[in-house]
């Protein structure tokens, strides 16, 4: 059965808000009483699991909101907020980190981001929760129930880790949640408790998921070993920073070397076409929230909010599919950088050009797969090509920005560099996984990659994607103040707590 067909039962003891509510006033509760839920039938154990994915591929809570995308992309140097400037201004004050305590923290998007996360934290608790009720029903000699029980566990706890690693990016000290209970009580813990959590989580999860490719399992595109051993190699590189004698890059060599010697993934050969139709699902997935249109013309869909309509590119688009909001759009920095490398296939990906043709007062662009982007009346260059889909590649009828795609979030390439770096950092070799990426966008190989080499490809490779990798590469290797302006260290590294949650839980303001 797909997962995404699946009707879940955590939907019906869940709890709904609005993109600006305070829904953490008020806990989810049971809609249904308990004992009209038969927990002796195993066959349902998954139905809580199945719920924590559509509540992540979800906003509000969730992990596709736009306005999250944007708070946790644009203080990188690879992204402009995009749109007009009087559009969400508060996000030109986060990208120049002027953190004014009283804008930011009254801002509703980034009360929005704290609650569409700790939202999903909240329930995946409650299905936790309800797997226990199904492994008290499971008897001792059931080791085949037994077993599924800890693996649809572990991928629960690998969504609840995200999300915890999501807002200890953004927000930084923060509350780790495992009890519903405690929320209106639960003090902040420092980032570095935050990260050491997520790293103990996924050594459960990679001890009790799935030995398989995510496309290779049962539930198609869940989560398995491999993607807890890419988050907990990520962690590590967080709290290993800068110090190339930590013993966490050891960790990142374990964890990534396991990912690579598997056997199991390999990079999507099209570097344009894996952010595409094309690429959904494929062998370099790891981690990716899936939608579709079932192939038809119109009638159910499952898509993710606004979240490619944000970033498409604003005006008039003459009838056509290919349009959206105009923000987070690629800046000129990114645009230079890739150029400067000769990186024509990563920049063809990354940035759609609209600057190439006039049209009256409009100018426009013919994009590779043959749509036209025509500029508008804010001025911007550029629109985020990782975020278009073709027209072609869209089912016949479909008329929105982006519809029937995926959004990627773990990548084989990421296991590559951060093994390079990790290795590299450690003085050994890391050309073999570093070359690999590099063949891969038509760069010759390098001979006795450095770091900057390796942290260069990083750059580059994950442009303008949706998970802020760019700005916490450059706080973890401490190059933030050096590169970004305005960025002061020790204040510009996190946002402030949102006024709403500290005053319905005032110990988040100590």
């Amino acid at each position: 059965m797909k997962r995404l067909k699946y009707i879940p039962l955590i939907l019906l003891i869940s709890f709904t808000v609005s993109s600006c509510s305070d829904f953490l006033n008020k806990l989810p509760e049971n809609t249904i009483p308990s004992s009209a839920i038969n927990y002796t039938q195993l066959s349902n154990m998954y139905a809580p699991v199945s719920g924590v994915y559509r509540i992540a591929e979800s906003a509000n809570p969730g992990l596709v909101h736009w306005m999250d995308y944007g708070i946790r992309g644009v203080r990188g140097d690879d992204l402009d907020k995009g749109s007009s400037a009087s559009d969400q201004s508060q996000l030109t004050d986060i990208k120049l980190f002027h953190y004014n305590y009283a804008s930011i923290q009254s801002f509703w998007g980034t009360n929005n981001c704290w609650n569409d996360y700790y939202g999903m934290i909240i329930d995946a608790n409650s299905a936790l929760a309800e797997l226990d009720k199904f492994a008290a029903n499971i008897p001792s000699t059931d080791a085949t129930n037994l077993k599924l029980n800890l693996q649809y566990k572990a991928e629960l706890r690998f969504l609840r880790s995200f999300a915890h690693l999501m807002l200890a990016r953004v927000f930084g000290n923060i509350p780790i949640l495992t009890d519903n209970s405690t929320i209106r009580t639960i003090g902040k813990s420092p980032v570095a408790d935050v990260r050491a959590f997520i790293n103990s989580e996924m050594d459960f999860c990679i001890a009790n998921l799935e030995d398989a490719r995510p496309n290779q399992s049962i539930h198609v595109g869940a989560v398995t070993k491999y993607s807890a051993l890419m988050l907990k190699a990520k962690i590590c590189a967080d709290l290993a920073g800068s110090d190339n004698t930590s013993t966490y890059w050891d960790q990142v060599i374990s964890a990534t070397d396991q990912i690579i010697n598997s056997g199991k993934f390999s990079l999507y050969p099209d570097y344009y076409q894996l952010f595409k139709k094309p690429g959904k699902m494929c062998n370099e997935s790891l981690f990716e929230l899936q939608f579709t249109d079932f192939g038809t013309s119109s009638g159910d869909i499952v898509e993710p909010d606004a979240f490619w309509a944000f970033q498409g590119p604003r005006g008039d688009q003459h009838g056509s599919p290919i349009s959206g909001w105009g923000f987070m759009t690629p800046s000129q920095t990114i645009v230079d950088y890739l150029n400067s490398r000769n990186d024509s296939v990563r920049l063809k990906t990354t940035v759609l050009f609209t600057d190439t043709k006039t049209k009256g007062t409009n100018k426009y662009a013919v994009t590779p797969s043959n749509d036209t982007i025509w500029a508008n009346s804010d001025g911007v260059k550029y629109f985020n090509g990782k975020a278009y889909l073709p027209s072609s590649q869209m089912t016949a009828g479909r008329t929105d920005y982006g519809e029937n795609n995926n959004i990627r979030i773990l990548r084989y390439a990421d296991a590559l560099l951060l093994n390079a770096e990790a290795k590299v950092r450690k003085g050994q070799s890391g050309d073999t996984p570093f070359n690999l990426v590099r063949n891969r966008a038509k760069l010759a190989s390098i001979t006795g990659a450095t770091l900057q080499n390796v942290l260069d490809e990083r750059r580059a490779e994950f442009a303008c994607e949706w998970w802020g990798d760019r700005f916490n590469d450059l706080i973890r290797t401490g190059q933030a103040a050096t590169t970004l302006s305005g960025f002061v260290v020790g204040t510009s590294e996190y946002i402030p707590i949102p006024q709403t949650q500290i005053d319905l839980n005032t110990n988040l303001g100590k």
